[in-house]
């Protein structure tokens, strides 16, 4: 993804995609549960590029749920490289990561994909910037994992998701229940 071949950044939950339909996007990354019907609100998009990847927003293993992978995470990173390439076809595009709330699958997808399109950027530099694009993110920490090996990043990455688990707990101050209770109070401890 080169940051001039796209100029709007959006990550929503699967109830806000009616409200995006207006909004010229051009390139979808869909990440939905595997039992989960395809959204209807894509019938009224206009043409568009889309990638639809299926696995549960979970951290541990859990029976019948399918854990991020790092073929996941690969998949994420093909979809950014066709992102970049598809650039010199186009002037300008806009870019919609969703998953079922917008708030842990997609932001860490976004993550992902920001840090794949500004390697030179620091990790902290990136996590705010996802902050201003989805204020309530909370990015699956092995999806960030995954990348922050693929990437390179020497675990500045997940240092960087530790630091912002705090600054949301601290701003959403019921974040920390709400994990613990679906399972994610490793990421809760993370931020302590």
């Amino acid at each position: 993804m080169k940051p001039l071949s796209i100029s709007m950044l959006t990550i929503c939950g699967i109830s806000e995609l009616p409200d995006q339909s207006t909004r010229s996007v051009s390139h979808v990354l869909s990440i939905l549960d595997p039992d989960h019907p395809d959204p209807d609100a894509f019938q009224a998009y206009d043409p568009h590029h889309r990638t639809v990847l299926r696995f549960h927003d979970v951290i541990e293993p859990a029976p019948g749920m399918i854990l991020p992978e790092p073929e996941h995470v690969e998949a994420i990173l093909r979809f950014g490289d066709d992102l970049a390439r598809s650039g010199q076809e186009r002037a300008d595009g806009h870019l919609l990561v969703h998953c079922h709330m917008g708030v842990s699958r997609s932001t860490a997808a976004m993550l992902i994909l920001l840090v794949q399109t500004y390697p030179e950027e620091s990790d902290e530099a990136l996590m705010q910037r996802l902050a201003e694009i989805r204020p309530q993110a909370w990015p699956n920490s092995l999806m960030v994992q995954f990348a922050d090996d693929m990437l390179s990043r020497k675990g500045e990455l997940t240092e960087a998701l530790r630091r912002h688990y705090g600054r949301q707990m601290q701003r959403f101050p019921n974040y920390g229940r709400v994990m613990r209770d679906l399972g994610r109070g490793r990421e809760v401890e993370m931020a302590v």
